[in-house]
């Protein structure tokens, strides 16, 4: 399920760490994590739709190597970043 592109550059806004700034572990890290929103929305509905909920895991798997990144590199980032998404770490 695609982001609504308005969706998509709203967050990308929010998130970026400079202007044009659309690859940062901070913006990718955001709209994995408006992409597992919605996922998880859509499984609530559809809870034996298996193909998605791996792709679901699959999504969560990369945001947490993305974050673990992002705290290796740095920790301040790392932990605006958290708050920003409301993520329990």
């Amino acid at each position: 399920m695609p982001l609504d592109p308005k969706r998509k550059q709203q967050i990308i806004e929010e998130f970026a760490t400079h202007k044009g700034d659309t690859g940062s572990p901070e913006v990718q890290a955001a709209l994995l994590s408006e992409q597992i929103k919605n996922l998880t929305d859509h499984l609530k509905e559809h809870p034996h739709d298996i193909h998605s909920r791996r792709g679901l895991l699959s999504m969560v798997n990369r945001r947490r190597r993305l974050l673990q990144y992002l705290l290796k590199k740095d920790a301040d980032r790392y932990k605006s970043v958290i708050e920003k998404l409301g993520l329990a770490k």
